[in-house]
């Protein structure tokens, strides 16, 4: 006698699963400690447990690293394979974000010498009086 899987169950994959076969984290148990966490959303919907089920088409938004991720499932993978597979899992639609610039006056040097410091003390005074 043989049993046929679940529909359903064919057609869902756990969420820390999911972001581990992606390779978006390097070990499940931290995929799941950012789900536990509360810091993942499907489809707009926060997300607590780790045995959720998502499925091609939804849309996560989760943090890695120190940027704030959003892609888009297209496949449920059966492995974590090498990375060029793993790309092929997910369509990455997370925003492009503009580069900070720098602070004015810095340009990598570190801290202001005395002699820095007086130049800048001379043009506020400069400024005060004009």
């Amino acid at each position: 006698m043989t049993t046929q899987p679940h529909q359903a169950s064919a057609l869902k994959l756990r969420a820390d699963k999911w972001l581990w076969q992606a390779r978006f984290f390097k070990t499940r148990s931290l995929s799941a400690k950012v789900i536990t966490g509360g810091h993942l959303r499907v489809n707009g919907s926060k997300v607590a447990k780790a045995s959720y089920g998502v499925t091609a088409g939804d849309v996560l938004t989760f943090p890695q690293a120190k940027k704030i991720r959003v892609v888009k499932v297209l496949a449920l993978g059966e492995r974590r394979g090498p990375a060029s597979e793993a790309q092929k899992l997910y369509e990455d639609l997370t925003p492009e974000e503009k580069p900070v610039p720098k602070a004015p006056g810095a340009d990598g040097k570190g801290r202001p010498t005395k002699r820095d410091r007086r130049n800048l003390d001379l043009m506020k005074a400069s400024r005060v009086e004009d």
